[in-house]
């Protein structure tokens, strides 16, 4: 009985802390994550540097959400589309939403285990409801790794193109974009044919959702 009281009182105060979190950096950027602070300890320094969305080219945002998720605004944390079609292709694609991502790299770890993904279904609900979706890309675009020690819109945009976020081109966007799966095997500087394509869709990508309205809900 006692061992049970204990167990439902840790639960509740891992619950409350994650509330509090949740609540807090719905404000406040995260002071480090789990993926930086290990890279930071291995690398000996990272480069990362906290903007807010609004100094961030809004085609720079528009081209994430192309790339990695397209139906951001539509859905409320799992792309269920996304899922089935994942499962239909043998898992081969990935369907982890922006969200899932998010919650990922702020709250977990990086890897593939149960527990983690457990973790990640549980807590990017609560995401979705404590945070508006513009908030939630403002996260992503700031914790996001864009090559070795690279962490950051901000970081990615002056270490690869020498300009701030705001200042992204279209194009740079877009190759910054398609780095995301595979960052430190990726340099959006010098993309293979097959990338180069991958960016001209994206930048195509990007302009469609914001002409058809699937970027409204993270529109300044």
């Amino acid at each position: 009985m006692r061992l049970r009281r204990g167990f439902a009182r840790g639960a509740l105060g891992l619950l409350g802390a994650v509330l509090l979190a949740l609540f807090v950096m719905r404000f406040f950027g995260p002071v480090t994550t789990h993926t930086i602070w290990s890279e930071s300890r291995r690398l000996d320094a990272v480069e990362w540097e906290w903007v807010p969305i609004s100094e961030i080219a809004p085609v720079a945002a528009r081209a994430v959400v192309a790339a990695e998720d397209a139906n951001f605004c539509a859905h409320w944390g799992f792309d269920m589309g996304a899922i089935r079609a994942a499962i239909d292709a043998g898992a081969r694609r990935g369907a982890s939403t922006i969200s899932q991502q998010t919650v990922k790299n702020v709250f977990l770890w990086q890897g593939r285990s149960w527990p983690r993904k457990a973790m990640e279904a549980i807590l990017t609900p609560l995401v979705e409801l404590a945070w508006p979706k513009r908030r939630i890309l403002e996260v992503y675009l700031n914790v996001a790794e864009w090559g070795e020690g690279i962490f950051g819109i901000e970081a990615a945009a002056r270490n690869h193109f020498g300009v701030a976020a705001r200042d992204l081109t279209p194009a740079q966007a877009a190759a910054l974009a398609v780095v995301l799966p595979n960052p430190k095997g990726r340099n959006p500087t010098a993309l293979p044919p097959g990338l180069r394509r991958r960016a001209g869709q994206v930048e195509d990508g990007a302009a469609l959702i914001h002409a058809d309205g699937r970027a409204l809900c993270f529109s300044g």
